[in-house]
């Protein structure tokens, strides 16, 4: 059997003038309209809005919680199989004979860069405290949480969720990207990746609809990045200034306000707009920079004067833990748990009072102490023997519930910034092979995250374990934990300058975030040009501060008000579709490096338009 060239004559259509000019006009009408609607939505039917897009995602959760969980999983087999096999790792991202673009120093510290941003000064310490006290061995009853036992169950999960698997995401988006781009000569853009499976009809309507997927995935992805950042931001500025109106301080965990949410993003976006009119000139150099600089500071800080003997041990024991279990991180899914399965279950004096029972045995985030306190009427009459047994009928529901809103909220997260980030690893890695390219990318900044998440987070561990910070750190709200661990650690003036020394870091990675993603956007919506127009940027950024803005404003409509809410439903239920695009890509690129090494065997002339 002959084997044609690859196919490589991608057209992307542009407009050849007016205002669209350079940029394809399916890809930016569908991504605007769609997110305009979105905001009009939000704003106009911010109670509708909220709960519509709760109820939808609930929804999509029972029926594709293990779809997200199981693809994840193949995604970083796959990378793992392609890196060792020796056919498929030696192979060049590049012409032969091609050096890599950058040194491996370089190389290493822009990724440096790409993994140490908004997410991990948010999370380094909320991930670890937050598994620490629910995990699902925690859920399932072996362990209880906020203690000792429960520290090497709370890292495990957080070097799932920040681990291999998560780079893999980025890594499956980023390596489909560059394969085609530098062995093949075609542009960076998601449709590039699909066109072994698609061939000449990736030139039409079905690869407009795969880049506006890419679009509206990474615009969903960055918005809830930035939502995120914002709050910290807010939180960092009222520590260091008091400002009473950026913060509600009726609650019992004061959280930023929306006056003060809308405020911070107003002036973080508008110093992003400015960023990426500029372009990434010296400016972006030197935030970025800063950030490196900054950064090493902040770990320094934790270093000398947080627990780092502790947290040590804490990252050998884990990474070991985290290795054993890799095979059940990756393919262990829970489905939902019926009422009807829930009394099946149930002892059968307390099979009557299933519907009483039922949601306090499945709350994820509840434990039985809980449980058993909440219960009224006849169910609390219910013997000891019988309510535990009811607690663990409904095992399958809580460890559900709890993957469900944790881990594949993580997922979802990053398959919606992997058309950001995969395309950023891309452009840096030309010249590279594909095994340099995967381990490089998938276990190097996975260490990074590693030696953050547990420098930051066990020393908030250990102040708690000690009883220094009495529940202070588990009380605060996720955005303010880093501060309220540095709060316990160091005070006086050092206090004072390390705080405005986060602000200024939370800043300059919410603007060079931001930047960056407005920049990724105009290019998949350009037919993968790197220079794109500097009013389409100013649309795109104007664009996504409304999607943020409207998202928290609906988000803390209704009486169970979380500014975050509205955002995380969306850019769950906008990551399924490029999930599913994720997928295909790795089926894509097994037959274009299964067909690839057919044709170095066979001497196949170089890629000419073909199949």
């Amino acid at each position: 059997m002959s084997i044609k060239p690859p196919f490589t004559d991608l057209e992307i259509k542009t407009a050849p003038s007016g205002f669209y000019e350079g940029y394809s006009l399916p890809i930016a009408l569908i991504s605007k309209t769609a997110m305009v609607l979105l905001v009009i939505w939000a704003l106009v039917f911010p109670l509708n809005a909220n709960a519509t897009l709760s109820s939808l995602n609930w929804k999509l959760l029972e029926g594709f919680n293990s779809f997200y969980i199981i693809a994840t999983g193949i995604f970083a087999f796959f990378l793992f199989i392609v890196a060792l096999l020796p056919a498929t790792g030696r192979r060049l991202m590049g012409r032969e004979g091609e050096k890599p673009e950058f040194s491996n120093f370089s190389w290493f510290s822009m990724m440096f860069g790409a993994g140490l941003g908004v997410g991990l000064m948010v999370f380094a310490t909320a991930e670890p405290l937050g598994l620490w006290g629910s995990n699902p061995v925690v859920v399932a009853g072996g362990v209880e949480g906020n203690t000792p036992e429960a520290v090497t169950s709370a890292y495990r999960y957080t070097f799932a969720h920040y681990g291999f698997h998560a780079w893999a995401i980025y890594v499956v988006t980023g390596l489909s990207l560059a394969y085609y781009a530098y062995t093949r000569d075609m542009p960076l853009t998601i449709r590039s990746a699909l066109t072994p499976l698609l061939g000449r009809a990736a030139n039409g309507i079905i690869g407009d609809i795969v880049d506006v997927l890419g679009v509206v995935a990474t615009i969903l992805g960055v918005s809830v990045t930035i939502g995120f950042g914002v709050s910290q931001f807010v939180d960092g500025v009222y520590a260091v200034t008091g400002m009473e109106w950026l913060m509600n301080t009726e609650l019992e965990t004061p959280k930023p306000s929306t006056v003060g949410l809308i405020a911070a993003l107003l002036a973080i976006m508008g110093m992003s707009i400015m960023s990426a009119v500029s372009g990434v000139g010296r400016g972006i150099k030197y935030l970025s920079n800063l950030n490196l600089v900054l950064s090493f500071i902040l770990l320094l800080v934790f270093v000398v004067f947080g627990s780092f003997a502790f947290a040590m041990t804490k990252y050998a024991t884990a990474f070991v833990d985290y290795i054993l279990h890799f095979v059940s991180l990756s393919f262990n899914a829970y489905g939902p748990l019926s009422s009807d399965a829930f009394a099946a279950a149930l002892p059968a004096e307390a099979a009557p009072l299933a519907g009483d029972l039922f949601g306090g045995a499945t709350n994820a985030w509840g434990s039985y102490s809980g449980f058993a306190a909440g219960l009224t009427g006849a169910a609390a009459e219910l013997p000891e023997a019988t309510k535990i047994a009811a607690y663990e009928a409904g095992t399958q529901g809580r460890l559900f519930g709890w993957q469900a809103g944790w881990t594949t909220f993580y997922w979802a997260w990053w398959i919606a910034f992997s058309p950001f980030v995969g395309l950023f690893l891309a452009r840096i890695s030309k010249g590279r092979t594909v095994r340099e390219f995967i381990l490089g990318c998938v276990i190097a900044p996975a260490l990074v995250c590693f030696a953050w998440m547990t420098i930051l987070g066990a020393t908030a561990i250990d102040l708690e374990l000690s009883g220094v910070a009495q529940g202070a750190i588990i009380g605060a709200s996720n955005t303010n934990k880093l501060f309220a661990t540095l709060g316990f650690m160091i005070d006086g003036s050092l206090l004072t300058g390390i705080t405005i020394m986060c602000v200024v870091l939370i800043m300059t990675f919410l603007v060079t975030s931001a930047d960056s993603g407005i920049l990724v956007m105009n290019t998949i919506m350009s037919g993968g040009q790197a220079e794109t127009g500097v009013k389409h940027r100013i649309i795109w950024g104007l664009i996504l501060t409304l999607v943020i803005g409207a998202l928290i404003i609906a988000g803390n409509s209704g009486a169970a008000a979380d500014p975050f809410e509205a955002l995380k439903n969306a850019m769950i239920i906008g990551a399924l579709p490029f999930a599913i695009v994720m997928m295909l890509m790795v089926i894509a690129l097994t037959k274009a490096l299964y067909r690839d090494s057919l044709r170095d065997k066979r001497g196949v002339a170089e890629p000419q338009p073909a199949e």
